[in-house]
């Protein structure tokens, strides 16, 4: 299992330009494999990552997730390329619908039909990617386009899913899913066998299952829980991950992050290998004095395993 690491999640990160430039080569330095940077309402991800890449060499970088809605695909396509080249094919998209209240309340987009929306939107974005030339003719898309990018390398392509149509898409058109305050037993149950499913189905290869979860080693599991319920209490209310949630049984973030001593931790990161989670997105909370340094070290030794 690939281990990384949330950009800008932990509160003790200097949230600055600079500061998650240089947060990104520690994590470099460190060993992990990738990074994962949020398009919400900071700094663009994919610009974000663009600028990492120019002063990194190894490590690979992905956003979790861009929303689709917002960017025609043809445009998201180029910037994708574009950003891949910059980062010697180290740049993985993600890509995911977002949420009905970002969609209209604040963009004042429609946000009808988003299955039809994100099917229509790889079939233009995948091909593009490849450098083939596009004629698509969609309910809401009418393209023709072709890109030639020198230097570009296979982009791969990571779409955010939860429910079934969604992870159906994700299976047979992309490379894999990534999730968000998704509990084992719901990754276990829903999540892995139906994009597995789904991609079997389409001839693909097993997809990515990039699992993403609040994590911190501490030795006080309860004010931990506390401090993640206040901090990330939006993610128990947005209906696509209270969804997840209520099929977990849980009552709200707290009780799907990854939290206790360093045996509780390594035995939930392996749960997360047997079930068949192939990358972690670690969104380290820095929730008592010292607690993000002492878990991004407590990662860097799991990091072999």
């Amino acid at each position: 299992m690939k281990m990384g690491v949330m950009l800008g999640a932990g509160s003790d990160q200097d949230s600055s330009l600079d500061g998650m430039i240089a947060t990104a080569k520690r994590c470099e330095d460190m060993g992990f494999d990738n990074i994962w940077v949020a398009n919400i309402f900071e700094f663009d991800a994919i610009t974000l990552i663009g600028l990492i890449g120019r002063e990194t060499s190894k490590i690979a970088m992905g956003t979790a997730v861009v929303p689709s809605y917002p960017r025609h695909p043809v445009a998201l396509a180029q910037q994708a390329m574009t950003t891949a080249v910059a980062t010697d094919g180290r740049f993985e998209l993600g890509l995911g619908l977002s949420h009905k209240m970002v969609i209209e309340n604040m963009f004042g987009l429609s946000y009808s039909k988003p299955a039809r929306h994100m099917r229509e939107y790889l079939e233009v974005l995948v091909p593009l990617m490849r450098g083939e030339a596009v004629a698509y003719q969609g309910e809401q898309y009418q393209v023709n386009c072709q890109f030639n990018i020198p230097g570009l390398k296979p982009v791969p392509l990571i779409v955010a899913a939860l429910g079934p149509k969604m992870l159906e898409l994700a299976g047979s058109l992309s490379d894999g899913t990534t999730t968000w305050m998704t509990g084992m037993q719901t990754l276990e149950q829903h999540i892995i066998p139906s994009i597995n499913s789904a991609a079997d189905a389409a001839g693909r290869p097993v997809p990515r299952v990039v699992a993403g979860l609040p994590i911190a080693l501490t030795d006080n599991v309860e004010a931990a829980k506390a401090k993640i319920s206040d901090q990330l209490q939006v993610y128990g209310v947005l209906p696509s991950y209270r969804a997840m949630l209520d099929r977990e049984g849980a009552a709200g973030p707290a009780d799907v992050a990854l939290l206790g001593d360093e045996t509780a931790l390594r035995r939930q990161l392996q749960q997360l290998r047997d079930i068949g989670v192939t990358d972690f997105n670690a969104a380290v909370i820095d929730v008592e004095q010292g607690c993000y340094q002492r878990t991004m070290e407590f990662l860097q030794s799991e990091l072999a395993q």
